[in-house]
């Protein structure tokens, strides 16, 4: 059962805009790496996941996002991703940016695996690590 994962994220000059906040579209980079470390944890790197698996690929179907706080430049920042659900060919995880104990961004996000253009259902192997875990 897969345990949400945890990402350290520092924010750098180059996510923030203008006022020293973090700039809305880096959330999404820092949300990315989160998936990224997620299955790399589980089931190693993505390339060769491609590989093994003949071509199969993630693609972001939908994400949903509400900005609650920015963060600022220099920020210690934390990805969290858990699975909430997981369908044939898809999942939904759930992804928070935190700062400390404070909720920053809170994503939803649905993944579908997909091979040659065409959703294939995920992997036996995969869905187990990624089986949602006790909450």
């Amino acid at each position: 059962m897969a345990a949400p994962h945890r990402l350290a994220v520092r924010v750098y000059y180059e996510d923030t805009d203008f006022s020293g906040f973090v700039y809305h579209a880096s959330y999404l980079r820092f949300l990315e790496r989160g998936r990224t470390e997620l299955l790399r944890g589980l089931a190693g790197d993505q390339s060769d996941l491609h590989r093994e698996a003949h071509g199969l690929v993630f693609v972001v179907r939908r994400m949903t996002l509400d900005f609650i706080r920015p963060a600022r430049m220099d920020d210690q920042l934390t990805v969290v991703t858990r699975t909430q659900q997981l369908r044939g060919a898809s999942m939904q995880l759930a992804q928070e940016v935190r700062r400390g104990d404070e909720l920053l961004v809170a994503a939803e996000v649905t993944v579908a695996c997909v091979r040659d253009g065409r959703a294939i259902r995920l992997p036996e192997a995969l869905r187990r690590l990624l089986a949602p875990g006790e909450t």
